[in-house]
């Protein structure tokens, strides 16, 4: 492993555990990283290396909330209401699923771009500025289990949104909570949740289509990339909970239409 790509890998690590939970776009940031310090590594393994070191923000929400999501527990009420929750979850997960499946390839080719990426982000940033105005007295979910199947499905379809690099899963997810009248921190737990089949079927579909055939640095770099994000999501996660309780998200519309122009004159005029 070369020690330049080691320190890269680790501030792709560290951009993807903060940003995969916060409404910024943990995709987008890393990509533009990318075509600021380019990783000196096969663009074959780096369009992996995107995916999979996502593993790492999954497991700290494994870690974090396993209480919540291991269904095996010794109260059989606690089984059926864990179950419960994992039935929306998945549910939760198909519309993205499906879209993924059938667009990963354009989404690599076409979409994977500064253009693309600035347009989502100033977007996305105007959304959570207007409707953090419109929202905020519409609140009818305030815990996980008031949630219903139709909750599930409409966070779903918004999840779809997040194939557009630049837009941001966790951003798009909890907007849509937002906008079905789902308490923000109802909104981002659950979108936590629904990170795990998403996050953990596009990492398989990468890895199985490069037929993981790797050599031991880049199973190197995919290990070091994976393990800084795991530390870095387990402090982002508790610092985002944390701040939805007391905060609204219009810091964050405002720092994604910031960067947006930022991104928008870089490569216009470097």
């Amino acid at each position: 492993m070369n020690l330049i790509e080691s320190i890269k890998v680790i501030i792709l690590g560290i951009i993807q555990g903060i940003t995969e939970w916060l409404p910024v776009s943990s995709t987008g940031h890393m990509l533009l990283f990318d075509q600021i310090m380019p990783l000196k590594l096969s663009s074959s393994f780096i369009s992996v290396f995107m995916v999979v070191v996502q593993l790492g923000s999954i497991m700290a929400v494994v870690v974090l909330y396993f209480g919540e999501l291991w269904p095996l527990k010794k109260d059989r009420s606690e089984t059926v209401r864990t179950l419960h929750l994992w039935l929306k979850v998945m549910i939760a997960t198909i519309p993205a699923g499906i879209a993924g499946l059938l667009l990963d390839n354009v989404i690599d080719e076409k979409l994977s771009s500064w253009p693309v990426i600035a347009a989502a982000l100033f977007i996305y940033g105007v959304l959570y500025l207007f409707l953090e105005k419109k929202t905020g007295a519409k609140v009818r979910v305030r815990s996980i289990d008031e949630l219903t199947i139709k909750d599930s499905i409409f966070m779903g379809l918004f999840q779809m949104l997040a194939l557009i690099p630049g837009t941001s899963r966790s951003g798009s997810t909890i907007l849509g909570g937002l906008i079905g009248g789902i308490s923000r921190p109802v909104a981002a737990k659950f979108s936590f949740f629904m990170a795990i089949p998403v996050m953990a079927g596009a990492s398989l579909l990468r890895l199985v289509k490069s037929g993981f055939s790797f050599s031991a640095a880049e199973w190197g770099y995919l290990a070091l990339g994976s393990a800084v994000a795991f530390i870095v999501s387990l402090a982002a996660i508790k610092g985002l909970m944390s701040y939805v309780r007391e905060h609204d998200f219009s810091i964050f519309g405002v720092y994604r239409i910031i960067l947006s122009v930022i991104v928008v004159i870089y490569f216009t005029v470097f």
